[in-house]
């Protein structure tokens, strides 16, 4: 790459990261756990290296420092660190080792007095090196190769990547996590860890053909970055990927339970919404999870409050109707469809009957109390667990206009005149 190019892949890949580091460390707020402090910090340590590696970033530190190849020591520092880490958090993530936290506590500390120990070496190497001239900040592996110094620096480096990049991509392949986020996430990790090493593939050979004095390889080394770079980009899709996929998934259910909200909430009971913005059905950036999950709440609510003007009628006769299936508006209905579209009769049939209450005129002025059941009524599905009720409303919002409902709700009213609540 180019130096201005390089500059551009750097700072936008710091960019990222940094994005991503604050984002992590919302999440850490809610969620203070020991994986999602070391990724934080992962993201925030490769921010600075690629901030320092780009060309610009390498000069300035060198002018602050007074030795124009100083940048390397924090870069390469911060390398090691980015992917102790990410081993790190693998370990924490094993479910064989959290099993044992002794045995955990152990190999945990194993690897970070070994990467503490390759650390410590390299600062004495490097501090120990003669670089009296400046060196293209691509190319200071094989511009100082020639310095018995930095040929041990480099050593330590490409060692102490390869085994933790080797070891974490070992981890990954053999890792099998009941959270598939997680498997995600390892599997992708396995795949940054191949992109990490190919900077080891591409730099090693470089170095020892320019510490023979042939430069013909600089710039396969300088290649090595690239792989680094891809790396890093696979890396950071496996933190996030995931996790930008979940966001969207909950925009996305917010906007398709609307209808049932406006329906059992908003039909029923303005009091029912947690506040006056629940009524919005454009979802803010921030705490979507939170939303959802209210939104969520107030429906089941919203249900609660339905239960006496509820009818087995709608419901009978959705069954019956899709039993026929003479018309076919029925077919191709799975079990929990058809219970959703039960479900979702049966509301639509308490909703009409609570407003023609409402609208009709009762003795004294006054409209019949319309908070809360009398009779608990059963409906389809009431025996849902709480972490599958999301899934289930979304089938419920999804079968409101279903055709089946409508021909279920237009017999039921047709054979029933409207009736007040259940007594």
């Amino acid at each position: 790459m180019s130096e201005h190019l390089s500059n551009v892949v750097y700072l936008s890949v710091a960019m990222t990261t940094l994005m991503l580091a604050l984002w992590k460390a919302l999440a850490l707020r809610r969620d203070p756990t020991a994986p999602l402090a070391l990724t934080a910090s992962m993201l925030l340590c490769a921010t600075f290296v690629y901030a320092m590696a780009a060309p610009v970033g390498y000069r300035t530190v060198g002018q602050w420092a007074g030795e124009p190849s100083f940048a390397t020591l924090p870069v390469y520092l911060g390398i090691l660190t980015c992917f102790s880490l990410v081993h790190i958090i693998t370990l924490l993530w094993d479910p064989r080792l959290s099993q044992q936290p002794q045995h955990l506590r152990r190999t945990v500390s194993g690897w970070v007095v070994g990467y503490l120990g390759a650390a410590t070496l390299m600062i004495i190497f490097f501090l120990l090196a003669d670089l009296d001239h400046p060196a293209d900040p691509l190319r200071f592996n094989t511009a100082f190769a020639d310095d018995p110094m930095v040929l041990l620096f480099l050593a330590v480096f490409l060692a102490t990547l390869s085994s933790g990049t080797l070891n974490t991509f070992r981890q990954c392949r053999s890792l099998r996590l009941s959270d598939p986020q997680l498997q995600h996430s390892l599997q992708a990790f396995g795949v940054a860890m191949l992109g990490v090493f190919g900077y080891v593939v591409c730099g090693a050979p470089a170095i020892a053909a320019a510490a023979l004095g042939y430069h013909g390889l600089d710039t396969v080394g300088v290649f090595g970055s690239t792989c680094g770079v891809i790396g890093t980009i696979v890396m950071c899709y496996g933190l996030s990927g995931s996790a930008v996929a979940v966001y969207f998934r909950q925009r996305q259910d917010f906007r398709r339970l609307q209808p049932l909200w406006e329906l059992v909430v908003a039909g029923v009971d303005e009091d029912l919404a947690y506040s006056s913005d629940s009524s919005r059905k454009r979802l803010p950036a921030a705490n979507v999870g939170f939303n959802l999950h209210r939104r969520v709440i107030e429906i089941l609510d919203g249900t609660r409050a339905l239960r006496r003007w509820l009818s087995p009628v709608p419901v009978e006769r959705l069954y019956s109707l899709a039993a026929k299936d003479t018309w076919g508006k029925g077919g191709g209905l799975s079990g929990s469809e058809l219970q959703a579209a039960a479900t979702a009769a049966a509301l639509r049939d308490a909703v009409r009957r609570l407003q023609e209450l409402r609208e009709s005129p009762v003795p004294g002025g006054t409209h019949q109390d319309t908070h809360g059941p009398s009779e608990p009524t059963a409906l389809p599905g009431d025996d849902t667990p709480a972490g599958a009720e999301r899934e289930r409303l979304l089938l419920v919002a999804k079968a409101l206009s279903h055709p089946l409902v409508a021909a279920a709700l237009q017999e039921s009213t047709a054979s029933a005149p409207p009736r007040g609540p259940r007594a």
